[in-house]
């Protein structure tokens, strides 16, 4: 059996945290990864594990913006083992921080590694979560994802509905970065057109991504983590339900 994880961002617009856990222990779930405005938004974290516990809920990932991994290493660790997680990802950059050229990628892969340092001194695994910028051309032709991960051991945690939106393949995204991968993202990506109320995505097993492609490069890979997630659903007990149960047919 399969342990799957729900990404809680998909649900920062819904109800109170503690019932959002109910809410995915009692569909199946048996983790969830966290992120950083959740973090923040917490007093006690000791509430969270307790209600984590209470659920039956692990939280092995979390998200952590890269400025505080940089700036407080120390706040980072103290979190990540409060809630006994396995690993720290860096999930995003804003666009007026993202470098215009091979180079300044290059540097930002170096930082990203340095950054992550204590991180993995302390016994986590910690990795970088694409979007579908990472994919954009530079004007050598090379790809922002390819310079993140060079001449560094940073792992990956692929978002494969991104990649989709890239116009890459997220199977032979999986085969490519197979021995790097700490976790993937099980989204889905609405037909062109379609669930424009929630920015184009779907419910897992309910638009064009090809699972049937995907699962098994998944399987063959290094991944640890299948992490379900939507950015934006209209209805999250909905989109938690109808894709768990997809997911528990890979």
């Amino acid at each position: 059996m399969r342990d799957f994880s729900y990404q809680l961002y998909s649900s920062r617009n819904f109800g109170p945290l503690p019932d959002t856990l109910k809410m995915v222990a009692d569909l199946g779930y048996t983790q969830v990864e966290g992120y950083g405005a959740l973090y923040a938004g917490l007093d006690d974290l000791g509430k969270l594990k307790a209600d984590l516990a209470r659920n039956g809920l692990a939280m092995p990932t979390g998200h952590f913006g890269f400025d505080m991994v940089r700036d407080d290493p120390a706040r980072t660790i103290d979190i990540a083992r409060e809630l006994d997680m396995a690993a720290v990802i860096v999930p995003f950059l804003p666009p007026d921080r993202r470098p215009a050229d091979a180079a300044g990628w290059r540097a930002f892969g170096a930082a990203l590694a340095e950054a992550g340092k204590p991180v993995r001194d302390a016994g986590f695994a910690y990795g970088w979560h694409n979007h579908a910028f990472e994919f954009e051309a530079l004007p050598d032709g090379s790809l922002p994802l390819d310079l993140i991960l060079a001449d560094n051991d940073v792992a990956l945690e692929l978002d494969l509905a991104w990649a989709q939106v890239a116009g890459r393949s997220p199977a032979e995204l999986v085969r490519e970065h197979s021995d790097r991968l700490i976790a993937v993202h099980l989204k889905d990506r609405a037909s062109e057109g379609q669930n424009a109320d929630e920015d184009g995505w779907a419910d897992v097993g309910h638009g064009v991504m090809d699972w049937d492609t995907i699962i098994p490069a998944v399987d063959a890979s290094a991944a640890r983590f299948l992490v379900v997630e939507h950015d934006n659903p209209k209805d999250d007990a909905r989109f938690a339900s109808r894709s768990i149960a997809t997911a528990k047919t890979f």
